[in-house]
């Protein structure tokens, strides 16, 4: 018996209906299409307005669960990750494996904002590893349009709402994840956060005219992190496993700004052909962002393919995930 690795073996998106483009949001806030294009790549974005973070969950893991055939009841763990979970608890995971019949599986949120669904893709990875389980689920989810005040043009310009939903599964082949390098500095918390609705700062009538349950952001300090951070984890994971540029068929970069993206492959040595975009259609989707490109270019993957998955988030988190396609 070879060694067991953890393989995605199905991915499955889903996005709201609705689209915002930017024209519609140069009559609610000072800003164009223009503007919003040449300095992030976004075009428009898909907003929920007919549910809430749990029902795009599960609507991408419905969909997967068909997609594979399988019973809900063969599911043994799912992990969410988020950062606009429907409540502060029970966690959207709880929501979601009920919503879907997954009642044998256990489950957790991860919070860990952009860089979520590389947190929980790696954590994940673990269970099966140990050959502990045999079909996990992993889904990066977020509905960003609740905590966006658009208004605020530093902001609500880039996020969108989406979630992507992934199967790992045992492998013996050599496929699946190879490594994985995660990162986290919490001195990057007055840079990228949403100041209340925690024990800092509890919800009250204060907190909500000072729109203090909004994302805010300092772009400027944000971007020089990002920049650096998301190329070094992504060159470092190339180094770490003795590949070239020539060896790495796909980058599946974090959608927060194309500049940023364009300075990893960059950095990585790699042509625009092997890059996944899909900034332009739905804006920056937080954890959403990695399964949705995945999802996206899936019929253009091929196994064996060398993919490494990258991104950066607020608080500050960052990190690169190496893995082989499955299928």
């Amino acid at each position: 018996m070879g060694k067991i690795t953890a393989a995605i073996t199905g991915v499955q998106g889903y996005l709201p209906e609705y689209i915002m483009t930017n024209e519609e949001l140069s009559t609610m806030v000072d800003t164009s299409d223009e503007w919003i294009q040449s300095r992030t790549g976004i075009k428009e974005r898909r907003i929920m307005k007919d549910g809430f973070t749990s029902d795009m969950a599960a609507r991408a893991v419905t969909a997967l669960l068909e997609k594979k055939n399988l019973d809900p009841m063969d599911i043994e763990l799912v992990i969410v990750a988020t950062v606009t979970a429907d409540y502060p608890f029970p966690s959207c995971a709880n929501l979601v494996s009920n919503k879907c019949g997954m009642k044998n599986a256990w489950s957790f949120d991860i919070n860990a904002a952009c860089s979520g669904f590389l947190y929980s893709l790696s954590t994940a990875a673990q269970f099966i590893e140990t050959g502990r389980y045999k079909k996990v689920i992993v889904v990066g989810v977020d509905m960003m349009s609740s905590i966006m005040d658009y208004e605020d043009r530093s902001t609500c310009v880039i996020f969108g709402d989406g979630a992507g939903a992934v199967l790992l599964e045992p492998n013996e082949e050599g496929m699946g994840i190879q490594d994985f390098i995660l990162h986290s500095d919490g001195s990057g918390v007055d840079y990228l956060v949403q100041p209340a609705g925690g024990s800092v700062n509890p919800a009250s009538h204060d907190t909500v005219d000072q729109k203090l349950h909004f994302v805010k952001q300092e772009g400027k300090q944000v971007f020089k992190f990002a920049v650096t951070n998301m190329a070094d984890v992504s060159a470092a994971i190339m180094e770490k496993n003795n590949l070239s540029s020539d060896d790495v068929d796909w980058l599946v970069p974090h959608q927060a700004n194309l500049r940023i993206i364009d300075a990893t492959a960059n950095r990585m040595g790699l042509p625009p052909e092997k890059v996944m975009i899909n900034i332009q259609k739905y804006g920056n989707t937080t954890a959403g962002t990695l399964p949705l490109c995945l999802w996206d270019y899936e019929s253009q993957l091929k196994k064996g393919d060398n993919i490494i998955l990258s991104a950066f988030g607020g608080g500050f988190t960052w990190g690169a995930i190496y893995l082989k396609w499955a299928y």
